[in-house]
């Protein structure tokens, strides 16, 4: 897909919207940032490429008026999930959809390159050419991408008004979706605890991961930051970190769309999706539920019923 493309689009849809919201160059060259256009000129400024990495969804609840923004597959299921939720307005909504083949994680970029400063980012035949001070260096974008590409269900965004480019199906087995969460459930109880003790050790309450998730719509009342009432402290006890993560992750029951905004923004490099796709995956399990797939889906946890087919907790 050509860039000139999502212009065209772009202006097509400009003048019956407030703004529409993409993306443009950063302060570096491999930084590519949010952005929102209000003008053809905004929209000469409009870049797409596979550092296009943010879920620029999650700004549509927060917004009023008629809004055009830009998704690729994994975004598009930010916005259904907000359909089910009646969090926003789909009349109000310009869905532009951008076919994926896969982004590229800047933290891998950059430990590739030993850190050097960027001077220079070109892309070719699914590689990305990085130029520092001490030369060019190619890499594979399979090799530098966020783990969540690796098993991508929808490389096309499942709802969309405008498709920028050709559709693509996905070429990934549906079951290596929670592979990885299998081979982590092989390890012992204590294994597993003393896993995640270490990782949320490293946790610094940043909350960095809770502003950038996409369904954390209550962050003004959020349980973390609350004193009446007051379930947790802002203490760096080991204690204090697994309680909020383990918050985060249960009221994401039903609703992680695995955009992985949560993993990329976290400065502490901690995989805290983990927990959340361990969640998604009993969901599936328990309710044959895959959280912003369907529009018309109810999540599990917005419903209830006196007997569930998978759970027999009269048995036990």
């Amino acid at each position: 897909m050509s860039t000139e493309k999502l212009k065209e689009i772009i202006l097509k849809v400009l003048p019956d919207v407030d703004t529409v919201i993409g993306w443009q160059e950063g302060f570096d060259k491999i930084h590519i940032t949010p952005f929102f256009m209000k003008s053809p000129e905004d929209a000469e400024k409009a870049v797409w490429n596979s550092l296009c990495v943010q879920n620029l969804a999650a700004y549509l609840p927060s917004l009023k008026k008629k809004t055009a923004v830009i998704v690729k597959g994994c975004d598009s299921r930010t916005i259904v999930q907000y359909m089910q939720e009646g969090l926003i307005d789909r009349s109000n909504v310009v869905i532009i959809g951008i076919p994926c083949t896969g982004v590229v994680s800047v933290k891998k970029v950059l430990k590739a390159v030993d850190y050097q400063p960027i001077e220079d980012v070109k892309f070719s035949d699914e590689k990305i050419i990085i130029k520092t001070s001490k030369g060019e260096k190619t890499l594979a974008i399979a090799d530098v991408c966020p783990d969540k590409c690796k098993t991508c269900q929808y490389p096309t965004p499942i709802v969309y008004d405008h498709l920028a480019g050709d559709p693509i199906e996905s070429t990934k087995p549906a079951e290596s979706v929670y592979e990885d969460i299998k081979e982590f459930e092989k390890k012992s109880l204590e294994e597993r605890r003393d896993y995640f003790k270490n990782e949320f050790d490293k946790c610094i309450r940043c909350y960095a991961c809770r502003n950038a998730c996409p369904m954390c719509v209550c962050q003004d009342s959020c349980i973390a930051e609350t004193r009446d009432p007051h379930w947790i402290t802002q203490k760096l006890s080991s204690e204090e970190k697994m309680m909020f993560h383990m918050i985060h992750a249960v009221h994401l029951a039903g609703r992680c769309v695995e955009c992985g905004e949560c993993e990329r923004v976290c400065p502490m490099d901690i995989p805290v999706a983990k927990l959340k796709k361990k969640i998604n995956s009993e969901m599936k399990e328990l309710f044959d539920y895959v959280p912003g797939v369907n529009p018309e889906d109810k999540p599990p946890m917005y419903t209830f019923n006196v007997e569930e087919a998978k759970i027999k907790e009269h048995k036990l």
